[in-house]
């Protein structure tokens, strides 16, 4: 695995270019794309990154790509320097860590809410902009549905963790009965 060290250096290097060109958004659509193009074709993924291939091969293969796709230059540029410097097989560590970074330029926050069954539009709306007020970030929000748990929600920003759902509440009550007891 990629030093997280190393893919923040591409990921900051990238937004450096972006922030000064004001082009920051079409790369992370760009790359984006470009990672769910290698997730989606895993025999391109390893075409271009295994280098067990010829490289002169791999970087034709990458070009006919980038061609295709009509990439700008500054991510066809970007895509070869990963190329050349051998590090084209940790695009998507370095994807997300860009992610990441652009979001923060944009005063976005991204959460994910777990619930044990679907929840209406209209109470994420509510649960979202709750927490827009809270953390003071535009909140992108990813919903699934988790069928373990017993019933509530659970809700992640970053490292913190909303917990609502009923088997913690009811964990809750089992400590505080045990140590009632326990007096």
């Amino acid at each position: 695995m990629i030093s997280p060290r190393i893919a923040r250096r591409y990921a900051k290097a990238l937004l450096a270019i972006g922030k000064e060109d004001g082009q920051a958004e079409t790369y992370k659509e760009e790359l984006g794309g470009f990672v769910k193009l290698l997730e989606e074709q895993r025999e391109l993924e390893q075409a271009i990154s295994n280098p067990l291939y010829d490289a002169e091969n791999r970087k034709k293969i990458l070009q006919t790509v980038v061609e295709r796709l009509q990439l700008s230059k500054v991510m066809t540029s970007f895509l070869f320097l990963l190329f050349d410097k051998g590090r084209i097989q940790y695009l998507k560590d370095i994807y997300t860590l860009y992610e990441k970074l652009t979001d923060e330029l944009a005063n976005i926050i991204r959460a994910d809410l777990v619930s044990a069954v679907e929840i209406q539009e209209e109470s994420i709306a509510k649960i979202q902009a709750a927490l827009s007020e809270k953390t003071g970030k535009e909140v992108k929000m990813e919903v699934r549905v988790d069928p373990t748990l017993i019933g509530g929600v659970v809700t992640k920003i970053g490292d913190l963790v909303l917990d609502g759902s009923v088997r913690t509440q009811l964990m809750s009550l089992k400590e505080s009965l045990q140590r009632s007891e326990n007096f």
